[in-house]
């Protein structure tokens, strides 16, 4: 579909200026959203639809507050909160106190402020049409609204870098003119339609000790499950049999089991012991219906391979897509209504190595025992771990480099990756014109490149966070379609501040897997679940999905919108699919490219690209 043919039975918001102008957007937006909130002046302010989301409204005055999505606050408490409310710049202390994932917006004497969650799980995208700007949820939206084509730069860049290149280069949109706010910035609007991105958030520094930490994060997920079960419906959780998904549903049973459904996918894999530590927690929950999916009920991997998964953005997670949606439908058969999973649990309770080369400065000693157990963990060299370790090179070299190694072959096994992020490579289906742009970009951003953090690993650890979050917020949409609100709680902002806070030496050593989740579900969950080292192996599931839709695959790249761009070489895709076994990486990379190939051949009418797109909005 082109922007101008975009589904009307879209749901999402936007939030206008206060301004007389911004009442033209509301003739461009999709037919059935409607007038929510009006500014004190009267010109309008909030429109759209929630869906399934919850929406709190306050009004005090000249003052207008909104939160939406899953928060626990009552409209009561927030016109309390708001009442002494001056300046949109006085809503920082009520951002940092409020939990749950949710979007904050305000209009304060005409000015507004627009925000999202810290992950981008919530994010806030803006745009002008005209001399009027106007943010909003989905990026797509805003492009249909105002006119916007496919930014090929940003395009290409996604193409040979794939997903998971750190912010800001993942949080670039795919639409001229339509730019995504950082995850932990405002957008103030000011009544002459200036509009600012202002700084509201940094990350806490990581000097909290563990068993202090522990109680905090116990406190934080105690709520966040809690905020999930006073949404209403009927709630169901992941049980895959992992510590993640595991603690949440032993939370989420605190508050009673008669109306709890587990979900687990069996598993294809003989070595996968999840079904053992399912089977042990199912033992611990009696009152509640336990649902398992065998292998032969659902897709498989890369089943349905042209299906587009979502219009804002290249989706994600294209080799699970068919099998969420019979999950998603599964889940709804049996009164689903919220569902609850532990996606985000690795990125909040794992520091990765590179909390090594900040400790290695403030407290030597104690590195060099993370380093030795590392060491015999990974099988690391000592020549390329002192490298490693000495290492001081600054944000901005770290992105120029990646623009000067994106062919540099393979990665280096046995080697630590203690740098600013994980090392950046194209794959050799990328087009020279495509590298090129990639590189401009990369070089681009390290010459504005500023830390997320004050050191290095913390600034790994929120980079990584505002990498997942885009995609588990397009798998939400997934579930959503459905009728079904995916709720993820290691994501909420308070559950994540409470994690950043605890020393990264303690919250992930070599010898113990995830120790602040299991101090933190110390009394909750049973010790022979907590005593878990494990993690289930999926591989082999993957493998077979890719051998069984090769040819669906191939197919689709014959004809490939990509290739037709000038992206990627189909010759050189195809001999690279068709090599006698593919690697992780080219597995990885092929996900993601689908992504791209779906979501291109979707987003906007043929001819894509090279011409101007059509600036015409419905008035």
């Amino acid at each position: 579909m082109s922007c101008r043919e975009m589904d009307t039975s879209t749901e999402g918001w936007v939030v206008l200026p206060d301004h007389p102008d911004a009442r033209r957007v509301i003739a461009g937006c999709p037919s059935r959203w409607r007038p929510v909130l009006a500014h004190a002046s009267g010109n309008p302010w909030l429109v759209g639809d929630f869906g399934h989301d919850t929406a709190i409204l306050a009004t005090v005055g000249a003052v207008r507050v909104a939160v939406i999505g899953s928060c626990p606050v009552t409209a009561t408490r927030l016109t309390e909160l708001v009442a002494q409310t001056r300046t949109a710049a006085e809503l920082d202390a009520l951002a940092r106190a409020l939990p749950g994932c949710f979007h904050l917006l305000a209009s304060v004497a005409g000015v507004v402020r627009v925000q999202g969650s810290l992950t981008g799980l919530r994010a806030v995208f803006h745009a002008r049409l005209g001399r009027v700007p106007v943010a909003g949820d989905r990026a797509d939206v805003l492009a249909w609204i105002t006119g916007a084509g496919v930014d090929e730069q940003s395009l290409a860049t996604r193409v040979v870098c794939g997903p998971q290149v750190p912010p800001p280069v993942c949080e670039h949109t795919l639409w001229t003119g339509v730019r995504a706010l950082p995850t932990d910035h405002y957008l103030r609007i000011d009544p002459g339609n200036r509009c600012t991105e202002v700084c509201w958030w940094r990350p806490p520094e990581p000097e909290v000790p563990l068993g202090v930490g522990a109680g905090v994060v116990r406190q934080a997920l105690t709520t966040a499950v809690g905020v999930r079960r006073s949404i209403g419906g009927r709630l169901s959780a992941d049980l895959s049999g992992g510590l993640d998904s595991t603690s949440l549903c032993y939370l989420a049973a605190r508050g009673g089991v008669s109306d709890l459904l587990t979900f687990r996918r069996a598993e294809a894999e003989a070595g996968n012991d999840d079904a053992l530590f399912a089977a042990m927690a199912v033992a611990e929950l009696p009152g509640a219906e336990h649902v398992v999916l065998d292998q032969t009920e659902m897709p498989g991997n890369f089943a349905d391979p042209g299906d587009n998964g979502d219009t804002e953005a290249p989706y994600r997670f294209g080799r699970t897509l068919a099998r969420y949606r019979h999950t998603t439908r599964l889940l709804a058969a049996h009164g689903a209504g919220v569902h609850v999973a532990g996606h985000g649990g690795d990125e909040v309770f794992h520091a990765f190595p590179t909390y090594l080369h900040p400790l290695s400065r403030r407290r030597p000693l104690t590195a060099v025992s993370h380093v030795r157990g590392h060491r015999a963990l990974h099988r690391w060299t000592w020549t390329a771990t002192l490298s490693s370790l000495a290492s001081r090179g600054d944000l901005g070299a770290w992105w120029r480099q990646q623009a000067r190694q994106l062919t540099s072959g393979p990665l280096l096994q046995r080697t630590p990756r203690l740098d600013w992020g994980f090392p950046l490579r194209a794959r050799e289906w990328v087009t020279p014109a495509a590298l090129d742009t990639a590189r401009a970009v990369l070089r681009s951003v390290g010459d504005t490149a500023r830390p997320l953090a004050g050191d290095r690993g913390q600034h790994v650890a929120v980079a990584l966070l505002r990498t997942v979050g885009p995609g588990y917020r397009q798998l939400a949409r997934v579930f959503a379609a459905a009728g079904i609100r995916l709720e993820l709680p290691y994501l909420d902002d308070r559950v994540v501040e409470a994690a950043l806070a605890v020393r990264p030496h303690e919250r992930t050593t070599p010898w113990r897997y995830k120790p602040l989740l299991v101090e933190a579900m110390r009394g909750i969950l049973p010790e022979q679940l907590a005593a878990r080292t494990t993690k289930g192996e999926f591989g082999e599931d993957v493998r077979v999905g890719l051998r069984r839709h090769l040819g669906e695959i191939l197919d689709l790249f014959a004809d490939s919108a990509l290739a037709s761009s000038g992206f990627i070489d189909p010759d050189l895709l195809r001999r690279e699919l068709l090599a006698p076994q593919a690697g992780n990486a080219v597995i990885f990379a092929l996900e993601d490219l689908l992504g791209c190939e779906t979501w291109l051949r979707t987003a906007v009418a043929a001819p894509l690209l090279g011409r101007d797109h059509a600036n015409t909005t419905a008035r």
